[in-house]
């Protein structure tokens, strides 16, 4: 198999880290204006002689070219595996995929308390759920000046809205989709950026659950929780601690845990689903659902 990475920064790298463990991969091309002197490289897609070899594309370039990177990957090749990072696009646009098969980056999906959690919610009467997840912006890449990241520039499609649209994806797949919505998405702190840094609502879904989110870059304690109530039980799934807590009306409890959560284990995860079964995958269909959430936040906050 053949695999084509679409641009290569952390990300990029990351995939690329993982890929190369898959026995069935036996090359990995880049497109990048980086010099790598021992890959094959690329300078843009255009100057890529023949797509046609290539079975996997791994689009993992910044938001804001996810349209027209997968909009030329349409037009040029059939029957093909397109993965496209989250989110897909930095507000929603109409792209109409025929020709190929895409699926998007939402790797928490693969998180193996969130797939539990997911088993525990069957047959319960889910009642609410309380979302919120916050770090710092400058501690999120050390290497790197928060400044000059992509997430602290509106116009490259930063933000906290689009940078942490994880949220917005899992509350969808679990909850059902996002119809009433009252939000705030702000840029409140002193941290120099142009983006949102702050993005909370309120809202009811399809079916009928109440949803109460917070997302943030300003969080000085690294936080991503899920607190969920069904008429039985209540639920609470730490990310940071990997850990879940099950209790009952009783107040007996249940805990389940896995503290030893490999780096790239949900990345594997997603690729073997991807190149696999597709259960558990995000369709291009999803992503576009969690885009309109997006664009009804968007424009509330206009």
């Amino acid at each position: 198999m053949k695999v084509l990475i679409i641009g290569y920064g952390s990300i990029g790298k990351r995939h690329e880290e993982v890929l190369q463990r898959f026995e069935n991969v036996n090359r990995i091309d880049i497109i990048t204006k980086q010099t790598c002197n021992d890959k094959v490289v690329y300078n843009s897609l255009e100057k890529v002689p023949d797509l046609n070899i290539y079975d996997y594309f791994i689009i993992a370039s910044e938001t804001k070219k996810h349209y027209e990177q997968l909009r030329y990957l349409e037009t040029k090749v059939s029957n093909k595996l397109i993965f496209c990072e989250k989110p897909l696009f930095e507000t929603k646009k109409e792209l109409k995929i025929e020709n190929n098969r895409v699926f998007i980056g939402y790797v928490l999906r693969f998180h193996p308390l969130l797939k539990k959690l997911t088993q525990l919610l069957k047959d319960q009467k889910i009642l609410s759920a309380n979302i919120n997840c916050g770090q710092y912006l400058p501690t999120w890449r050390l290497d790197t000046d928060y400044r000059n990241s992509y997430s602290a520039k509106k116009d490259e499609g930063g933000g906290v809205l689009l940078d942490l649209s994880h949220e917005i994806d899992y509350i969808q797949m679990l909850f059902g989709k996002m119809q009433e919505i009252k939000s705030y998405q702000l840029k409140i702190s002193d941290l120099e950026i142009d983006s949102d840094d702050l993005t909370t609502l309120i809202g009811k879904t399809e079916k009928k659950i109440i949803i109460n989110l917070s997302i943030d870059y300003i969080s000085k304690i690294t936080t991503r929780k899920m607190l969920v109530h069904t008429d039985e039980n209540s639920f609470e799934l730490d990310f940071i601690l990997n850990r879940l807590l099950k209790k009952d009306k009783n107040g007996v409890e249940e805990v389940f845990s896995f503290s030893d959560l490999e780096r790239n284990f949900m990345f594997e995860e997603m690729h073997i689903s991807i190149l696999g079964d597709k259960q558990g995958s995000c369709s291009y269909e999803e992503g576009l659902s969690v885009m309109d959430t997006i664009a009804l936040i968007q424009e509330q906050n206009r």
